[in-house]
C-alpha cells in the first residue's frame, strides 16, 4: 500500500504535497535569517539545484520581518521555523510565512498554541507539527522507559489532537530521530493513523559521507513503504548537498524521474584511464542539464561496453582511449584526453540529432 497516495493534500505556497503528488524536497537555509542579502543568494542556490520547498529559522522578531523581505526574491514556498516562542511564529505567519514548522510541546500552552493556530487559519496557510527525539514530552520518555518509536508517534498523535481539537486540519507531520532505525519504525507506526502528508528525513544524520549514507539508508526504507510525502537529508555541510543527495535518493527508488543517472564502475586493476577523475567530472556538469537519461561511464573492456550499450550515453575505457556509445550503438574511439569534451558535446547537443 502507498501511505502517501492517501494523504490529504495540501497546499504550501505554490506548491503542493500529499495525496499522491509528487516528493517535494526540501532544505533549510544556514545562513542568519535577519541577513536578507545572503539568505536570498543562499536560496537562489538552493533553487538552482532542484529544491523545492526551504525552510529558514525565526528566532527574533528582526528574522519574522525578513520574512516579508526575503519571500519577495524568491520562488519557492517559505516556512518559518519555531521552537519556543509562539510569538515569532505569529509574526513569522503576519509576514508572508508559507507554512510554520512548530512542537506544539514546545510552544507551551494551549493559549499559546492556540494564537499561532488563529493566525494561520486566518491565512489558511499549514503548520507543520515537527516532533524530534531530541525534545520529547518527558512523561512519554518516562512511561516508555527512554526515547523510542512508540514515543514519537505518540507525541505525534498527541499534538496533532491538540491542534485538531482547537479546529485545524491543514497540517503536515514529522517524526524525526538521529536513530536511523527507531525513525523507520516510527513512521511505520504512524502511517494509516493520521490522514496528514508526511515530512520524511533523519535529523542530525552528520557530514555528507556519514549523513548521505544514513539518509539513505533510512529514506529509502521509509520512502519504500509508500511513506513520505516530502523529504529533507540533513547533513552538516552546503545545503546544496541536500539536494543533491535527496535528488539521487528519489531518482534510485523511481519516486522521481528528472535529470541524469550517471552510472559509473569502481574501477579495478583493469583500468587503463584515470575513470575516477572522469566519473567525477561528468557526474558533476551532468546536473546541469534537463535531461531524463542515463550516462554510463565505464573503465575496461570487460563489463564496460555492455553497461554503457545499456545507457542512453555511455563511454568504455581502453588503454588510453575509449568508445563512445549513444543508444547501444558505437559512436566513435576518442583519445582519453578528449574523452571528457566528448561526452560533454555529445550532452550538450542531446536531442538535436
Amino acid at each position: 500500500m502507498a501511505f502517501r497516495d492517501e494523504t490529504k493534500e495540501i497546499h504550501i505556497g505554490n506548491r503542493v504535497i500529499g495525496h499522491g503528488n509528487p516528493i517535494l524536497i526540501q532544505s533549510m537555509t544556514n545562513t542568519r535569517t535577519e541577513d536578507v542579502k545572503a539568505t536570498v543568494e543562499q536560496i537562489h542556490r538552493l533553487e538552482k539545484a532542484g529544491c523545492e520547498i526551504i525552510r529558514s529559522t525565526v528566532p527574533t522578531l528582526e528574522a519574522a520581518k525578513a520574512i516579508r523581505e526575503i519571500r519577495k526574491e524568491i520562488s519557492i514556498p517559505l516556512v518559518a521555523d519555531i521552537h519556543f516562542d509562539y510569538k515569532m511564529a505569529v509574526a513569522a505567519i503576519e509576514n508572508g510565512a508559507d507554512k510554520v514548522r512548530i512542537n506544539p510541546g514546545n510552544i507551551g500552552s494551549d493559549e499559546k498554541v492556540l494564537e499561532v493556530v488563529k493566525a494561520a487559519k486566518e491565512r489558511n496557510i499549514p503548520i507543520r507539527v515537527g516532533v524530534n527525539s531530541g525534545s520529547l514530552e518527558k512523561d512519554i520518555v518516562e512511561k516508555n522507559h527512554g526515547v523510542t518509536a512508540e514515543g514519537l508517534c505518540e507525541s505525534a498523535l498527541r499534538n496533532v489532537s491538540r491542534l485538531e481539537d482547537m479546529g485545524y486540519d491543514n497540517l503536515v507531520v514529522s517524526l524525526k530521530s538521529t536513530n536511523v532505525l527507531m525513525c523507520v519504525e516510527a513512521h511505520k507506526l504512524i502511517a494509516g493513523k493520521i490522514p496528514y502528508p508526511l515530512h520524511v528525513g533523519i535529523t542530525e544524520s552528520g557530514t555528507v559521507f556519514s549523513g548521505n549514507i544514513k539518509s539513505g539508508v533510512g529514506l529509502g526504507m521509509i520512502l519504500g513503504e509508500g511513506i513520505g510525502d516530502t523529504i529533507r537529508v540533513s547533513l552538516t555541510d552546503d545545503p546544496v548537498e541536500e539536494i543533491r543527495s535527496a535528488r539521487i535518493i528519489l531518482r534510485t527508488l523511481e519516486l522521481r524521474k528528472e535529470g541524469i543517472e550517471v552510472i559509473s564502475c569502481p574501477t579495478c586493476g583493469r583500468t587503463k584511464i584515470n575513470l575516477i577523475e572522469l566519473a567525477k567530472k561528468t557526474e558533476e556538469i551532468c546536473e546541469a542539464y534537463p535531461l531524463n537519461i542515463k550516462v554510463a561511464v565505464m573503465g575496461c573492456a570487460v563489463n564496460g561496453p555492455g553497461e554503457a550499450r545499456e545507457a542512453d550515453l555511455g563511454v568504455a575505457g581502453g588503454i588510453g582511449e575509449g568508445l563512445i556509445f549513444k543508444k547501444g550503438v558505437i559512436s566513435r574511439k576518442v583519445s582519453e584526453d578528449k574523452l571528457f569534451d566528448a561526452l560533454k558535446e555529445e550532452l550538450d547537443n542531446w536531442g538535436k540529432q
